[in-house]
């Protein structure tokens, strides 16, 4: 599994140059992807509205085509499965990421919560979870859940 998680970074991801190499970068993309996938999977159901929803993310966050996209939640799904807890993934993202991008990862996690109409207690839960792990403080959940709010309106 290893070898195809590298073969995927070494010839489809960019790095972005906010990490300290490109090595990190692939790593970090990987681990967002997980955490994205463990909060669709929180209220037992992975709706339709919720992958479109994450797939698009994905797609315009790291600029990817529709089938990198595809093999990195499916590289991503198999890391969230194997893994013991959600450390392994907040931890290098918390490393890596400025305030900023943590804040964007933030607003697409409510918007993939809110995808399928309904906030359900578990997700609610593990969105307060991960943004603690991300060493997000409370006041900037709330600033990107407005942030998230504000941007469905307008749309």
């Amino acid at each position: 599994m290893l070898d195809a998680i590298r073969s995927f970074f070494t010839t489809s991801m960019h790095p972005s140059p906010e990490a300290a190499d490109g090595e990190a970068a692939r790593d970090i993309r990987l681990a967002a992807c997980a955490l994205l996938l463990e909060l669709a999977h929180a209220d037992d159901e992975f709706t339709d509205d919720e992958r479109q929803h994450l797939e698009s993310a994905v797609r315009r966050q790291f600029g990817l085509d529709s089938d990198e996209a595809e093999r990195l939640l499916a590289l991503a799904q198999k890391a969230r499965s194997e893994a013991v807890d959600l450390w392994q993934f907040t931890n290098l993202i918390a490393e890596n990421y400025s305030t900023g991008q943590k804040m964007v990862l933030a607003e697409i996690m409510w918007g993939l919560v809110y995808s399928d109409g309904d906030l359900a207690s578990r997700e609610d839960y593990l969105m307060r979870k991960i943004c603690n792990l991300l060493r997000l403080e409370p006041g900037y959940l709330a600033e990107a859940r407005a942030r998230y709010d504000r941007a469905r309106e307008d749309d």
